[in-house]
């Protein structure tokens, strides 16, 4: 056993990479391609001239790629997550009544407990 050999993972915890595409980036792409070969297919079985058939599928793979690519540059591995997150943050809330405000001193917690919390207490473990 003094002799044993063991493996080190080194590519543990890190985004799966190919030929450059990071993480959600390769999935895009990979759909892409089925849309243009299932794209491909129904030209083809539509009768259109094959070498239609080839130049918007050339055409449209090449512009697949590019755009793939620049957004993998451009976004890298979360940030178009979390762009398109960014969009659903609104700007400003506009409240027409300040009813809202008005009962934000009664919390839960004092509705159900008599005395405030000084920050000294135990609260691992114990019941009231």
């Amino acid at each position: 056993m003094a002799n044993s050999v063991y493996q080190v993972n080194k590519g543990i915890n890190r985004p799966m990479e190919f030929r450059g595409l990071r993480a959600q980036y390769i999935g895009y792409l990979a759909a892409g391609l089925v849309v243009l070969l299932l794209l491909f297919a129904g030209m083809y079985l539509a009768r259109v001239p094959l070498l239609l058939c080839l130049l918007v599928i050339l055409l449209s793979g090449a512009a697949l790629f590019t755009g793939v690519y620049h957004l993998n540059r451009t976004y890298g591995e979360h940030g178009l997550v979390k762009r398109f997150a960014r969009r659903g943050i609104p700007r400003y809330v506009r409240l027409s009544t300040r009813s809202t405000f008005m009962f934000l001193t009664s919390t839960p917690y004092n509705q159900h407990h008599s005395k405030p919390l000084t920050g000294k207490e135990d609260t691992h473990g114990t019941a009231d």
